[in-house]
C-alpha cells in the first residue's frame, strides 16, 4: 500500500518505508488524511503595514518543534503556533510584488516549513490587492476584494474611514453614481437641442467642486458641454449643437460621459450612446428620405428638393405644407426615375425577369402592381425582389408578333405624368440560337468545361442546359457563348442530347455530346522525386486527351501540394512533380513516401488516390560555400567544382537529375558526380553570383571572382612609374604654389581687416554726430508741423488720385450730357446696368469674360475696377464678397501656374488685384487723417532731410546716405555744409532765413531746399515750383549774378556734361535771393 509521508521527506511511499509511521498523523494512507490549511484574511492590500495572519490547519503531526513562514521570495518570518492554528506577519509594504498591469492583485506563495525537518509542510496563496487601480464606482464595488468606493473623493480604497463623508462610503452596486437607460438618444447633426438622461445617485457638489459636464467624442474630437444636475437621478446637459464631416455617414453613435468637477466620471455600465444623425446623408432622393426609419423624423422637402426635418422645410401657407412624410396620407414621390434596366434584351416567349433600378420608384409594392411595361409587353413585379424606392423586379409577359424594341415604362399610384417614369434604354426582344459546342466529348464522370457557341445567348435572365436528364453546371456566358460544366453520366459511356432553355424559350437546334470511358493511368516514371519537387514525371495511360487543365497532387503531413500537367496525345502526358512542403525542414533529409498521391482529372474521383505507384522523395541536394568568405578566387579556364550531397539520388531505373548553373546570367557546361558539380564556366572575367538550379530548388552556394591572367609588359611597367613620379612633382608644386597663396591671401586679409576696423571707428563717429544732428531736426521739424499742420487732400481729391491717376477730371465727376434725344435711353440702360452690377453671379462672370479677352490691356483692367469700386462706394459689404471670390480664383490660377507666391499682389495685373487697391484706399482715408498720416508724413520729411545731409546725384537719385543700396553713392566725394541767408522772394523786408546746402548740390537742388524752407509752412502743391525760380547770386549791393544749371561756363569732359554746382562758382556761406522767373 502507498500513501504520503507528511514529514519528512514528504514523498509517496509504503508504510515500512517511512520513518515514524506510527506516530499520529505522520502517514496519511486516506484523501480525507491529507493536510489541509486556511488562512484570514487571505487578501491583504498592498497599503497596510505588516498584517498577522492565521493558518488553521489539520491532520498535522506535532508542531512543538516551531514553524516558519515563508512568503514565496520575499521574506521568511517566525511562526507563533498555537495548538493547530499558526500565526504568521504579512511583509512590509515595501517588500509585496508589483502587481501586473491591469490587475488589481497578485498572488504570493505561503509555506509553512517545519524546523524538525527543515521540510514544507503545506502552502496555500496569500493575495495582495490593490483597490487604487479602480477609476469607476462599479468596478470598484464589484471588486473580489474588501473595497469601498469615496464618491466625493472619486477614489477607490481598502479603508472606508478615508472618505470624507459618512454618507460619501459605497459598499453595494445599487448606491454607485451611474446612468441608466430610458430610450434611444437622437439627435439631429447641427440642430441645438438638450439631452435629458436619467440617473442613480448622482452626487450634489460639495464646496469648492464644480459642477456636471457632458463629454462627446466625436470623431477623435471631445466636445464639453455644462449639464445641469436636477436631482439625484436626473441629468440634462444644457442645449448645443453637434456636427460631424461627412455626407456618407447617415447615423452616428458617439460614445459620451457624464462627468462632474472636472474628471469624476459618472458610471455608464449599459454603455448609453447618442446618436446624431443626418436626414440628407446618403438620402439624395424622395424615397430614399421616406424609407428611412421612423424614429429619425425625416421628410423630403419638396420645395427644396432634400431630405430635411419638417421646421426646417418653410410651408407654402400656414395651411399648406411642401413636406412630405410616411405618415402623411396617399403620400407618393413624385418624379420617378429609371437609372438602369438589366436585362436590356430577352426572348420573346417571356418569363425573363428584369431588375428596374432608380430613384423614387414607389414606397409600397401594391403602388407597382399591374403598372409595368417593358416595351410595350405587360411586366408583372416580383414582391420579393422589390427594394422601395430603389428596385423593381419583374417577370415578362409574353410578346405578341413583330413587338418593337421600346423603354421600360412605370406608373407609381397614378399614372399622372409627374408619377410617370421612362427608360433612357431601349429594351428588345431576341430570338436565342446555337450552332455548336466544343468540346463534344469528355469522360463519364464529368466535370467537362463545355462551351455552347451561337446567337443571343446572352439574352434573358436565366439559362438552362441539360446533357440528358442531366443539369449542366452553369459557369457564365455572353451573348456568343454559354460554358457550363457536365454532370456525371447517369447511363455510362454514349451520346446524349444537348437541350437548352432561356427563359421559357426552348431551342430547337439538336446537339450532342459523348460520354467516353474515365481516363486511366497506367505508369509513372520516374516514381520518385526531391523534396522541392518540379522535376519532370512521364505519365502513361488512356483517355488522357480529354482531360482539361490537367494537375498532379501530392499530400503529406496533412497539407497537399498540385503542380501542371501537359497532355502530349491520349496516351501520354508530362508533368513536373509537386513540392513535398512549401519550405526546408529538417525532417526531409531522408527519403519519405508521400501519405497520397493522385491526379486531379476533371472530375474523375477515381484518380484523386492513385493506389498503383507509390511516389518517393529524396532529400534536396546540399552545396557547401564556395568558400569562407563567400566568394571564390578563380583563374579563366579553370573548372568550378561545387561540393555537397544527395547529388545523385540512389533510385533505379537510370533516370538523373538535371542540373543547371549559371555564372550570372550565363549557363555552363555541367558535370554531376555523387559528391560534386563539375562546371565549365565560360569566357568570362569580374565577380559573379552562382545559382544552381535543379527541379524547384533554386540556391546560391556563393559567388565567384574570375580574375584576368594578362600580366603587365616592362614597358608598361615603365610607363606606370613614370606618370607616377611626374605627377608626384605636380603635386608636389601645386603645394608650395598653395602654401605661398595661402600666405598673401593671410596677408591681403590682415590688411582688409585693419582698413575695415578703422572705417568702422570713423563711421561709428560720423554716426554719433549725425544722431545728435537729427535730434535736433525732429524737434524743429516737429515743432514747425505742430504750427502749420498736415497737408491733407480732401477725400475726393484723394480717392480720384488712386481711381485714376494722373486725370484730373474725370468723366465720373460731371453730370451725364448725351447729344440729341438719348438722354433719357442712355440713363436708363445705365440703371439697368447698374442692377445687373449689383448681381453677384453677372458682376463676377462680366469681370473673368472681359479678362478672358486678350485685347484687355492692363490699363483697361485698372480702369474698370475703378470704375466698379467708384458704383459700389455705397454698398462696400457687397464688394467685400465679391472682391474674395476674385481673389480666391486669383490664388488659384497663380497655384495652377506654379508661380512664386511672393510674387502674388505685387503689381496691379487684374481687375481683383486694382480692386483690392482702391478697397483698401477707400477704408483706410479715415486712419490715415486721423493716426497714420503725420507719422508717416514725419517719416517721410525725416528721411529726406536725412538724405540731404550727404550729397545727391542730381540725375540718378544716388545718395550717400540712401536707404538702398541699389542706390547708393559707391565713390568717395568731398563736400562742404555752407549756410545761405535766403530772401523771401514774396517780401523782400522780412528777416533773412538761414539754409543749409552742400558746395556739392546742384542750382536746381539749391533752390530745392531753399524753397523747402522758405515755404515749410505751405502744402507742396501751394509753393511755387524750382523751374519757375531763378536763384540770384548777390556780393556786396551791387553785384548779382544768376546761378543756372547749365550755362556757358559748364565744363565739358569726354562729351559729358558736368552740371553747375555752387562750388563751380566758388560760393561760399553767402546771401542769396530767389526771384520768380520771367515767363
Amino acid at each position: 500500500m502507498l500513501s504520503l509521508s507528511l514529514l519528512g521527506p514528504r514523498i509517496c511511499s509504503q508504510r515500512n518505508r517511512c520513518d515514524r509511521a506510527d506516530e499520529p498523523y505522520r502517514f496519511a494512507a486516506a484523501l480525507d488524511q491529507c493536510v489541509t490549511a486556511s488562512v484570514y484574511p487571505d487578501s491583504i492590500a498592498v497599503s497596510e503595514p505588516s498584517v498577522p495572519l492565521l493558518v488553521k490547519v489539520s491532520h498535522v503531526p506535532d508542531l512543538s518543534a516551531g514553524i516558519s513562514c515563508s512568503f514565496g521570495n520575499l521574506t521568511e518570518v517566525e511562526g507563533t503556533v498555537n495548538g493547530n492554528q499558526i500565526l504568521c506577519v504579512s511583509p512590509a509594504a515595501k517588500d509585496v510584488p508589483l502587481i501586473p498591469i491591469e490587475q488589481d492583485w497578485s498572488g504570493v506563495e505561503l509555506r509553512l516549513n517545519s524546523k524538525e525537518t527543515g521540510q514544507m509542510l503545506i502552502s496555500t496563496e496569500v493575495k495582495f490587492y490593490n483597490c487604487s487601480v479602480h477609476q469607476l464606482c462599479l468596478s470598484c464595488v464589484n471588486s473580489a476584494f474588501r473595497c469601498h468606493w469615496c464618491k466625493y473623493r472619486n477614489l477607490c480604497t481598502h479603508d472606508p474611514s478615508s472618505c470624507s463623508f459618512q454618507e460619501g462610503r459605497v459598499n453595494a452596486s445599487e448606491d454607485c453614481p451611474q446612468l441608466v437607460r430610458s430610450g434611444e438618444i437622437l439627435i439631429p447633426a447641427g440642430e441645438v437641442k438638450p439631452i435629458t438622461l436619467k440617473a442613480r445617485n448622482l452626487p450634489q457638489p460639495q464646496s469648492g467642486q464644480r459642477g456636471y459636464e457632458c463629454v462627446l467624442h466625436i470623431q477623435g474630437v471631445s466636445h464639453r458641454v455644462t449639464a445641469l444636475r436636477f436631482n439625484s437621478s436626473s441629468v440634462q446637459c444644457q442645449n448645443s449643437s453637434y456636427l460631424y464631416e461627412g455626407m456618407k455617414i447617415s447615423e452616428l453613435p458617439v460614445d459620451f460621459s457624464v462627468v462632474w468637477n472636472g474628471n469624476f466620471i459618472i458610471d455608464n455600465p449599459e454603455n448609453i450612446q447618442v446618436h446624431l444623425y443626418k436626414c440628407a446623408a446618403q438620402r439624395d432622393s424622395c424615397g430614399t428620405c421616406l424609407k428611412a426609419e421612423r424614429k429619425f423624423q425625416c421628410g423630403w422637402c419638396s420645395g427644396e428638393g432634400r431630405c430635411t426635418l419638417r421646421h426646417h422645410c418653410p410651408p407654402i401657407n400656414p395651411y399648406t405644407t411642401r413636406w412630405l412624410h410616411l405618415s402623411t396620407k396617399n403620400v407618393k414621390c413624385t418624379n420617378p426615375r429609371i437609372s438602369e434596366v438589366t436585362p436590356v434584351a430577352g426572348p420573346p416567349e417571356g418569363g425573363t425577369r428584369v431588375t428596374i433600378h432608380g430613384t423614387n420608384l414607389g414606397l409600397a409594392f401594391a403602388d407597382l402592381v399591374g403598372r409595368v411595361e417593358v416595351a410595350g409587353v405587360r411586366c408583372t413585379p416580383m414582391e420579393e425582389g422589390y427594394i422601395i424606392a430603389e428596385q423593381i423586379v419583374c417577370e415578362m409577359d409574353a410578346a405578341p408578333a413583330e413587338t418593337r424594341d421600346g423603354p421600360v415604362q412605370l406608373c407609381v399610384g397614378e399614372c399622372r405624368p409627374e408619377l410617370r417614369a421612362r427608360s433612357s434604354q431601349l429594351y428588345s426582344f431576341v430570338t436565342p440560337t446555337v450552332s455548336g459546342l466544343s468540346p463534344s466529348r469528355g469522360p463519364e464522370s464529368g466535370g467537362t468545361k463545355v462551351t455552347i457557341m451561337g446567337e443571343n445567348l446572352g439574352a434573358g435572365s436565366s439559362v438552362n442546359v441539360q446533357f440528358g436528364n442531366q443539369t449542366c453546371e452553369f459557369f457564365g456566358r455572353t451573348m456568343t457563348e454559354i460554358v457550363c460544366y457536365s454532370a456525371p453520366s447517369l447511363s455510362g459511356v454514349g451520346q446524349v442530347q444537348i437541350s437548352v432553355s432561356v427563359d421559357r424559350a426552348q431551342i430547337r437546334e439538336s446537339l450532342t455530346f459523348d460520354y467516353i470511358e474515365d481516363p486511366t493511368v497506367q505508369r509513372i516514371e520516374p516514381d520518385w522525386s526531391i523534396a522541392s519537387g518540379h522535376t519532370p514525371l512521364m505519365v502513361t495511360g488512356t483517355n488522357l486527351d480529354v482531360v482539361q487543365e490537367p494537375r498532379i497532387r501530392v499530400k503529406y503531413a496533412g497539407r497537399e501540394s498540385v503542380n501542371v500537367c501537359k497532355v502530349l496525345n491520349a496516351t501520354c502526358m508530362s508533368c513536373f512533380a509537386p513540392s513535398l512542403m512549401p519550405e526546408y525542414n529538417p525532417s526531409l533529409d531522408s527519403v519519405k513516401h508521400a501519405d497520397e498521391f493522385g491526379f486531379i482529372f476533371n472530375n474523375v474521383q477515381a484518380l484523386l488516390v492513385y493506389n498503383n505507384t507509390n511516389l518517393l522523395y529524396y532529400p534536396n541536394p546540399v552545396f557547401e560555400p564556395l568558400s569562407t568568405s563567400g566568394v571564390l578566387e578563380q583563374k579563366p579556364g579553370s573548372p568550378i567544382i561545387l561540393k555537397g550531397r544527395n547529388l545523385v539520388p540512389p533510385a533505379s531505373g537510370g533516370v538523373k537529375l538535371n542540373y543547371t548553373v549559371l555564372i550570372g546570367e550565363t549557363p555552363c557546361s555541367v558535370t554531376v558526380s555523387e559528391s560534386q558539380l563539375l562546371c565549365e564556366p565560360p569566357n568570362l572575367t569580374g565577380q559573379y553570383k552562382v545559382m544552381v538550379q535543379v527541379g524547384g530548388l533554386h540556391v546560391s552556394p556563393g559567388s565567384v571572382h574570375i580574375m584576368s591572367d594578362s600580366l603587365l609588359t616592362l614597358p608598361a611597367i615603365v610607363s606606370i612609374a613614370a606618370g607616377g613620379g611626374l605627377l608626384l612633382i605636380i603635386v608636389i608644386l601645386v603645394l608650395i604654389a598653395y602654401k605661398r597663396k595661402s600666405r598673401e591671401n593671410d596677408l591681403t586679409l590682415k590688411r582688409l581687416q585693419m582698413q575695415m576696423d578703422n572705417l568702422e571707428s570713423r563711421v561709428a563717429l560720423e554716426c554719433k554726430e549725425a544722431f545728435a544732428e537729427l535730434q535736433t531736426d525732429i524737434n524743429e521739424l516737429t515743432s514747425d508741423l505742430d504750427r502749420a499742420g498736415i497737408p491733407h487732400l480732401d477725400y475726393r481729391t484723394y480717392a480720384m488720385r488712386v481711381l485714376f491717376p494722373g486725370i484730373e477730371d474725370h468723366p465720373v465727376l460731371r453730370e451725364l450730357e448725351v447729344s440729341g434725344n438719348g438722354q433719357q435711353g442712355v440713363e436708363k440702360a445705365l440703371k439697368l446696368f447698374g442692377q445687373l452690377i449689383n448681381n453677384k453671379v453677372f458682376l463676377l462672370t462680366f469681370i473673368r469674360t472681359l479678362e478672358m479677352q486678350r485685347s484687355f490691356s492692363m490699363r483697361d483692367r485698372g480702369n474698370v475696377a475703378s470704375l466698379i469700386m467708384t458704383a459700389l462706394q455705397s454698398r462696400l459689404e457687397y464688394a467685400t464678397d465679391v472682391l474674395k471670390h476674385l481673389l480666391s480664383d486669383l490664388i488659384d490660377r497663380n497655384l495652377e501656374s506654379k508661380n512664386h507666391p511672393k510674387l502674388l499682389l505685387r503689381r496691379t495685373e487684374s481687375v481683383a488685384e486694382k480692386m483690392l487697391t482702391n478697397w483698401f484706399a477707400f477704408l483706410l482715408h479715415k486712419f490715415l487723417k486721423e493716426c497714420a498720416g503725420e507719422p508717416l508724413f514725419m517719416l517721410y520729411c525725416a528721411i529726406k532731410q536725412q538724405m540731404e545731409k550727404g550729397p545727391i546725384d542730381a540725375i540718378t537719385g544716388e545718395a550717400r546716405y540712401s536707404l538702398s543700396e541699389d542706390k547708393l553713392i559707391r565713390q568717395q566725394i568731398e563736400y562742404k555744409t555752407l549756410i545761405l541767408n535766403c530772401v523771401n522772394p514774396d517780401n523782400e523786408n522780412s528777416p533773412e532765413i538761414p539754409v543749409k546746402v552742400l558746395n556739392c548740390d546742384t542750382i536746381t537742388q539749391v533752390k530745392e531746399k531753399i524753397l523747402d524752407a522758405v515755404y515749410k509752412n505751405m502744402p507742396y502743391s501751394q509753393r511755387p515750383r524750382a523751374v519757375d525760380m531763378d536763384l540770384e547770386w548777390r556780393q556786396g549791393r551791387m553785384a548779382r549774378v544768376v546761378l543756372q544749371d547749365e550755362d556757358i561756363t559748364t565744363k565739358i569732359e569726354n562729351d559729358w556734361k558736368r552740371l553747375n554746382a555752387l562750388m563751380h562758382y566758388q560760393v561760399n556761406s553767402q546771401r542769396e535771393e530767389e526771384t520768380p522767373r520771367e515767363k
